[in-house]
């Protein structure tokens, strides 16, 4: 999944008609007046620019009422961590500095296009709770949301657009300014192969316009050989260094906050094995999927990634060889062990069941490294949670 920013975003809605704040980015304090007076001078808004959502909570959006104000604003954001409920506790760097106008607020709403997995197509999201957390929403006021499919055929029709807006109580011309914008973002959405398009607050000012107050775009991965003006709004410095290096090899990997890495075929077994970490007391340090057609190349950079990560305290190797060669993991363990100094740096246990097990074991077995084998997978989380465990006290 591929997320850009948000400014980027609105330049996206803005160029299809969605009304957007004025706002620009600012470098350092000489932009923030230049911008303070082309803004009116007013009233701010000063936002740090990370790809991930709860920034209002911790601190990275601030409503400026002066000069001095939104210079320090900006000041205080720029180049540090900002951490929320989504970056996980190390946070991210700050490095762009957003800042717009402020607007006189009647009312919030959150309106987003995402795709419905279990009904094969997209699906409207809103409600009048404008600012909130949605996933905390659908939990304690789960009525206080409408969900509205639309057939990729038809698209989004009339009367989906209407719902919407009686569901929300709007009226008159905020009626009509609603139906409009909501059929513009479902225009965007396909046109950029989005997997999530949020506006969160959408709202309606005291003059009567509708305006996306925030936004948030994330274009799915296999779209973007068509998608030449997503690609080039690409931060990498948002990206995890691990994942994109991992991704040039062909690899699935997420980086997550546990000690215990793993190396799985296939996201289902992935999810299963990181579950049966978490039930044995310990955490997964990431999400590793090598695939049905992995190489031995690619699995050495596998473990070469878990190897060179300092979080990571002991892996789990759990591959149930289909598609997978069981051997062709042994490979890429051998030729990264070769790469190193010829030693496991942590405890490794490895579950190698499927085509060509014997073999794959066989050829761990001879190199003389060594490995905890188990045969199952409750058998391998017990094994590697109590090696990295016995590692810590030795």
């Amino acid at each position: 999944m591929l997320n850009i920013h948000e400014y980027q975003t609105k330049q996206l809605l803005a160029q299809a008609g969605i009304a957007v704040p004025r706002g620009m980015l600012v470098e350092d304090a000489a932009a923030v007046a230049s911008g303070w007076q082309a803004l009116g001078g007013e009233l701010v808004v000063i936002k740090a620019q990370i790809h991930a959502g709860g920034r209002g909570k911790a601190g990275g959006v601030r409503l400026c009422r002066s000069l001095a104000e939104a210079q320090a604003a900006a000041e205080a954001l720029r180049g540090q961590p900002l951490i929320t409920h989504q970056t996980g506790p190390r946070g991210r760097v700050v490095r762009t500095i957003y800042m717009e106008e402020g607007l006189s607020i009647a009312r919030e709403f959150y309106l987003s296009l995402l795709m419905d997995r279990d009904a094969g197509m997209p699906a409207f999201v809103v409600s009048a709770a404008g600012g909130m957390d949605i996933e905390q929403l659908a939990e304690t006021s789960p009525e206080k949301i409408l969900t509205m499919l639309v057939h990729p055929v038809a698209g989004a029709s009339a009367y989906s657009l209407r719902r919407m807006g009686f569901f929300l109580g709007l009226e008159g011309d905020a009626f009509k300014a609603f139906c409009r914008v909501a059929g513009q973002l479902y225009e965007v959405f396909m046109q950029y192969d989005a997997s999530l398009l949020e506006l969160n607050p959408l709202v309606l000012t005291t003059d009567g316009n509708i305006v996306a107050l925030d936004a948030k775009l994330s274009v799915d991965d296999n779209a973007l050989y068509r998608q030449p003006t997503i690609r080039a709004l690409r931060d990498i410095n948002e990206e995890d260094p691990r994942e994109r290096e991992a991704a040039e090899h062909g690899l699935n990997y997420i980086a997550l906050d546990g000690n215990i890495g793993c190396m799985v075929n296939g996201a289902g077994l992935a999810m299963a094995t990181m579950d049966m970490i978490h039930l044995k007391g310990a955490e997964p340090a990431n999400f590793l999927d090598v695939g049905g057609g992995v190489t031995a190349a690619a699995v050495r950079e596998a473990f070469r990634l878990l190897f060179a990560d300092t979080q990571v305290q002991g892996i789990l190797v759990n591959i149930f060889g289909g598609i997978v060669r069981c051997d062709i993991i042994a490979q890429g363990l051998l030729d990264a062990v070769a790469d190193g100094d010829g030693h496991l740096p942590v405890p490794v246990v490895m579950r190698l069941v499927g085509t060509h097990e014997e073999e794959g074991q066989r050829m761990v077995r001879e190199a003389g490294l060594k490995v905890i084998w188990a045969h199952d997978l409750d058998a391998a989380a017990s094994s590697i949670v109590e090696a990295v465990r016995a590692a810590e006290v030795a």
